[in-house]
């Protein structure tokens, strides 16, 4: 290892390490931390987020950066670190100092702003932190954008690079056209599915039970994992030995259940990463797309694949023997496939999941490009709902209020949620034809599935893009046919069209 790396490895160590205990903080909000801490913890977010920009940005990390750009011996994943290094620092740097902790604050209380509002169906209550956390957004996008290029353009780039407005309004112009007439069918002429029996008592201890087992079943490993309940599931990455999940219970027992084996699907991409890459700038994943390609894979096309409850339903059945009674293996696999136009889109069916989306999109799109008054969101939000799936939010809890997102100020990251699905979509058909992908579920033998991708995604963290990685693996670039084609194949076929 070169001086000038050496160097610049002992200053990422310490904003490693302040980047960790932020996340700790995180976790600690969203699991344990009592009502009134917030504002209390907020502080401390603030102080320790200030550091981390005194680290990055300072002189220090820049000459060290610097150095090592002069160097010649470097390998490969230390010049993935150095150039990571350096977009980060840049990332940051253009951003004055007390602007980006009042930000960090701010997000840190917005989170708790908007519970209170979603447990109060106040959407005027969070209007106001609301349009500070906009307000921060457009600012730092303005600041971090290249000439010609849009606020909501540079936000995109934070969570996907190399998809911009451009390619994303073809991407979801080309599922609207496919998807809304599918759904139109299927109430039309599709058969009829009945999923009753998924509602009822569900005792959250047996979920749990449930949620431990499915979890470990498709290679999450608790040696290196945790599970914990949240008001909205979610997934920490410490390190790849240190990979925490949540999840939630309600008398919906297929919601605790998927959601346990997408953030699984998170988990075991963090679990993944190689060693050599881990606790370093380029140890995660690489896109928030394909972080969502691997657990909407995990839930959907694995745990919701019929092949795969040929090993497990007896189990299930053991676990909740009255709730299942005279349900058959069949039956339950199409319940857990309905697809029916609802409010929610955390608990939305692989059908109309993008359409979900799809809105969040075009709505952000309005609030960064044509500065959208924040207080008709709630009309336009249940209208687009209208147009798209024919429903109606009859309050803001269930409407604008339902994510969590805006609040921590992830603008441009809800098409990430789509993108996943698509590049899960097209590396399920490449594998198709590298595996007897059906059959493996059959025996129970998820290991060698799960071993391709962490051979051909996970273990290659930030060294590669999203787009590179499916490049690499199949052998093309960024193609939605397959996402489409995946889910009018599986739609036509559930509901006998």
């Amino acid at each position: 290892m070169s001086k000038a790396y050496e160097r610049l490895e002992k200053v990422l160590e310490k904003t490693m390490a302040l980047q960790t205990a932020l996340i700790l903080f995180e976790w600690d909000n969203e699991t344990l931390a009592p009502e009134e801490a917030g504002a209390h913890t907020a502080r401390v977010i603030g102080a320790l987020s200030e550091e981390y920009y005194n680290m990055v940005a300072g002189d220090e990390m820049k000459e060290a950066i610097e150095a090592c750009e002069k160097e010649e011996g470097l390998t490969d994943v230390e010049k993935a670190i150095v150039k990571e290094a350096k977009e980060t620092r840049e990332q940051l740097v253009c951003i004055p100092a007390e602007e980006y902790r009042d930000n960090a604050q701010l997000v840190s209380e917005a989170t708790r702003v908007w519970s209170k509002a979603k447990k109060e169906n106040d959407f005027d209550k969070f209007v106001p932190t609301l349009k500070k956390v906009v307000d921060y957004q457009k600012k730092f996008a303005s600041y971090r954008a290249k000439d010609g290029v849009k606020l909501y353009d540079s936000m995109l780039d934070l969570y996907e690079k190399g998809f911009n407005m451009e390619l994303l309004d073809q991407f979801f112009d080309e599922l609207k056209e496919a998807i809304v007439p599918l759904i139109r069918e299927i109430k039309e002429r599709g058969k009829k599915i009945e999923n009753a029996f998924l509602t009822g008592d569900y005792p959250e201890e047996k979920q749990r039970e449930l949620a431990e087992f499915l979890a470990e079943y498709v290679g999450f490993d608790f040696n290196k994992g945790v599970l914990a309940v949240s008001a909205h599931p979610f997934t920490t990455n410490l390190h790849n030995h240190d990979v925490r999940i949540t999840t939630h219970y309600s008398d919906h027992v297929d919601s605790s259940l998927f959601s346990v084996i997408h953030e699984a699907g998170h988990g075991i991409y963090e679990l993944g990463i190689g060693d050599d890459l881990t606790q370093t700038l380029v140890g995660q994943g690489a896109s928030m797309g394909m972080h969502e390609s691997q657990s909407r894979f995990f839930e959907n096309i694995i745990g919701r694949n019929a092949a795969f409850w040929v090993p497990l339903y007896e189990k299930l059945q053991s676990i909740f023997p009255e709730q299942l009674k005279g349900v058959s293996r069949e039956q339950f696999v199409e319940a857990i496939n309905k697809a029916e136009p609802g409010l929610i889109r955390t608990e939305a069916d692989e059908l109309t999941y993008s359409l979900h989306v799809l809105i969040r999109y075009e709505i952000e799109k309005m609030i960064i490009e044509e500065d959208l008054d924040l207080k008709k969101l709630p009309e336009i939000w249940a209208d687009k709902y209208e147009e798209y799936l024919g429903i109606r939010p009859e309050n803001a809890s269930e409407g604008v209020l339902q994510d969590i997102h805006w609040s921590q100020g992830s603008f441009g990251y809800f098409p990430s949620y789509a993108l996943g699905s698509a590049f899960g979509a097209q590396l399920y058909y490449h594998m198709k034809k590298e595996m007897d992908f059906e059959g493996l579920l059959e025996r129970g033998e998820i290991g060698v599935i799960r071993e391709y991708l962490r051979e051909n995604v996970h273990r290659f963290g930030k060294l590669k893009t999203s787009r590179e990685i499916l490049k690499d693996t199949t052998g093309e670039d960024f193609n939605p046919k397959y996402y489409i084609q995946y889910l009018k194949e599986k739609y036509s076929r559930l509901y006998d069209l």
